[in-house]
């Protein structure tokens, strides 16, 4: 049997097969967003571990005892800042905050992050966030010793190790995404060195295995590996099977996703399209980001008092968008404006707008 934890913004989500791939159960721990200042997004890591338990608790009742590999993912680009003691030293800054956009813009500013990363700096990156904790909580970046995604936290417990791997890294403007490595030069330019980072491993490659005490709290063998992993994205390219250029798929999350795997590193960062590793071995992907897709319909549903499954179910028969625009820049926006600071609207409003003029029948421009 096989155990996938994935680390979703809004909760963590378990799964457990068999080597036929036959689901045999399932879990989800929800996880809480905290938004204490414009532009600000952050969870505490202690709260991914609990859910991480939870989501363990629930599937050991079905018996884990033949399980011989952990799998990996989660949200990219957020900053989980460690103490020599490995110690979280502040919340977790998310791939949706962005506080960091004059740290990006001057980042940016630099023609080398563009050449070695591929990408455009943006505020969600990792990097940028920790140089905002360079310039604004100088007492905290005294004392980083390690900086871990998100995922790569959830693995540090269960393995004991700092380990991360390339789709996730590519994702953080400190990574030489075509040679799928660190980036000395972009680590000095801000202020850190690779003894900061994880080691790296790709994807398919085994990280670590899991902690003896975690094995016999659950009911593991001994031994279990724990894969490389991916970032959500790519984990999810591999398992629609979309590893081969010419590939793609759409996908509707918190954040919306256009991502088309390569085989080969082709970096356009001028269309603020992503180039990222992918979670295969020599292979790359590109995508275009929405930062609120399925977001902004949970922010509808608070805006008018329902939830978003009562939203969807009442629309009934699929019909053609009318006349209503939405901008759902929520938070500002990635592809294609790269804008922390734009926010959304609706437009071509009238009389005869109604609630469900604001449902997912709405175009989204």
């Amino acid at each position: 049997m096989y155990i996938g934890l994935d680390l979703g913004t809004s909760g963590l989500k378990g799964i457990l097969i068999d080597d036929t791939q036959r689901v045999l159960a399932e879990a989800t721990a929800p996880l809480t967003v905290s938004r204490p200042h414009d532009g600000w997004s952050e969870q505490a890591p202690s709260d991914w571990i609990a859910a991480a338990e939870s989501v363990m608790d629930a599937l050991s009742a079905h018996g884990l005892g033949r399980v011989q590999g952990i799998g990996l993912s989660g949200h990219m680009h957020g900053a989980t800042l460690l103490d020599a003691t490995d110690e979280v030293l502040r919340p977790c800054m998310l791939w949706n905050d962005t506080r960091s956009a004059d740290e990006a813009a001057d980042l940016d500013a630099d023609p080398m992050f563009r050449r070695v990363s591929g990408n455009i700096v943006f505020p969600g990156f990792t990097a940028p966030k920790v140089d905002w904790v360079r310039r604004h909580e100088p007492a905290i970046w005294a004392k980083i010793a390690k900086i871990l995604l998100p995922k790569d936290y959830v693995r540090l417990w269960l393995t004991g190790d700092h380990v991360g791997e390339m789709s996730d890294a590519a994702g953080t403007a400190w990574f030489d995404t075509g040679a799928r490595d660190w980036s000395d030069d972009l680590l000095t330019a801000t202020g850190l060195s690779r003894a900061h980072m994880p080691r790296l491993v790709e994807g398919s490659a085994v990280s670590g295995t899991l902690r003896a005490a975690l094995a016999g709290r659950w009911g593991l063998p001994s031994g279990v590996v724990i894969a490389g992993g991916g970032g959500d994205n790519a984990a999810s390219g591999v398992g629609v099977g979309v590893v081969r250029a010419g590939e793609a798929f759409v996908s509707l999350g918190t954040s919306g996703v256009l991502f088309a795997a390569n085989d080969g590193y082709q970096p356009d960062p001028a269309t603020a399209v992503h180039t990222f590793c992918h979670a295969l071995p020599n292979t790359w992907h590109q995508m275009g980001v929405v930062l609120s897709a399925t977001d902004s319909l949970n922010w509808y549903a608070g805006l008018v008092g329902a939830d978003a499954a009562s939203l969807t179910r009442d629309l009934t028969t699929l019909q053609a968008p009318g006349k209503t625009l939405f901008l759902p820049y929520l938070g500002g926006e990635r592809t294609p404006l790269n804008s922390a600071s734009v926010r959304g609207a609706f437009l071509g409003l009238e009389q005869a707008t109604d609630r469900a003029a604001g449902s997912p029948q709405t175009r989204y421009m």
